[in-house]
């Protein structure tokens, strides 16, 4: 998580601990998981990469019902 620690951590001064819970968490769930590209998942947040995959699988899902009729 380089990441984290160059693009948050070493930006930020927190007063305790709670804060930077807090602060760490918000960033990865808005700006990690929201925005930055991972090339691991094709150069893709993981929240559009994770909606990809959760419609193609309900897709294939939906298809091999259908097939069973």
């Amino acid at each position: 998580m380089k990441t984290l620690k160059y693009e948050e951590v070493h930006r930020q001064e927190y007063r305790d601990l709670a804060e930077a819970r807090t602060s760490l968490g918000r960033f990865i769930e808005k700006v990690y998981n929201q925005r930055r590209l991972h090339s691991a998942l094709g150069y893709r947040p993981p929240a559009e990469f994770e909606q990809a995959w959760v419609a193609q699988n309900h897709a294939g899902a939906v298809e091999s019902r259908s097939s069973l009729s």
